[in-house]
């Protein structure tokens, strides 16, 4: 009996510890609370954009053209997006994109390839018909290997019918 309840008294010393050791007090508190490390305080720093870079193409501009379901043909917003693309090509010459054709997860790896390049063609046909240089032009098709979405539902396979315009050689 005496060693049970040496036992209970080492426990509870043990459970007082560790109480003592977990609780804050008032002054420390308060003072971590009254002083704000400088990097909570700082106010975020803006990024600049530089006009006619990549980023200023993608931020300002807008770099993805969508498509219908086993589509190539351009909608109407994506003629919207890609006449942003053209005017921004035409104020930066020498400026060059790659055209990417993606599809979603749906028909075999060929046949979205194949969609994929259908796509990134239709996007550079339209660009050239607003007056683009087509050389400043190249096409790719990743068919549906490299989603921007991954879910199977039909908000994602629509991300996934795009092309993507990326910016090759800045028209600073």
């Amino acid at each position: 009996m005496h060693i049970n309840s040496l036992n209970f008294k080492l426990m509870g010393a043990a459970a007082a510890l560790l109480l003592v050791a977990a609780c804050e007090t008032p002054a420390e508190k308060s003072s971590s609370a009254a002083a704000p490390t400088a990097t909570a305080a700082a106010p975020a720093a803006k990024k600049t954009i530089v006009p006619g870079s990549a980023e200023d193409f993608k931020v300002n501009v807008g770099d993805t053209a969508l498509f219908d379901f086993d589509k190539s043909s351009i909608r109407a917003d994506a003629a919207a997006a890609l006449k942003k693309q053209a005017a921004w090509l035409q104020s930066y010459p020498k400026a060059t994109l790659t055209i990417e054709g993606h599809a979603d997860e749906r028909g075999t790896r060929e046949y979205n390839i194949a969609l994929g390049e259908k796509r990134a063609n239709a996007s550079k046909e339209f660009l050239v018909s607003l007056g683009v240089d087509g050389s400043r032009l190249s096409t790719i098709s990743y068919g549906k290997e490299r989603p921007t979405c991954t879910s199977s539902d039909e908000s994602c396979f629509q991300q996934n019918r795009r092309t993507l315009s990326v910016v090759q050689n800045a028209g600073s």
